[in-house]
């Protein structure tokens, strides 16, 4: 039990990181929701690339890490959006 949460915390925060350096431009938010984001983008990815089929295949599973990262993408891009537009103080 105490495993699985560190290893979802490893790969949530790696996942995390790659769609931070994919999202052109600054991202201001904390780590914490980077890593939250990235915990959210696998588990999403995960799901997609089982509906596809590709989940599991020969070697290393490309397809689904690149939806992984491509979700956790999406989802830093829309929350920059969000707290960009929150915290903008421009008059």
């Amino acid at each position: 039990m105490i495993g699985d949460i560190i290893w979802i915390l490893i790969i949530g925060t790696v996942i995390g990181l790659l769609a931070r350096l994919v999202v052109p431009g600054r991202q201001p938010i904390p780590m914490w929701l980077t890593v939250l984001i990235g915990i959210i983008g696998a588990l999403v990815g995960n799901w997609l690339a089982t509906l596809l089929g590709v989940r599991s295949t020969a070697g290393i599973d490309w397809i689904r890490h690149l939806l992984q990262i491509a979700v956790a993408a999406g989802g830093v891009a829309g929350t920059v959006s969000i707290l960009g537009r929150r915290g903008s103080t421009r008059a």
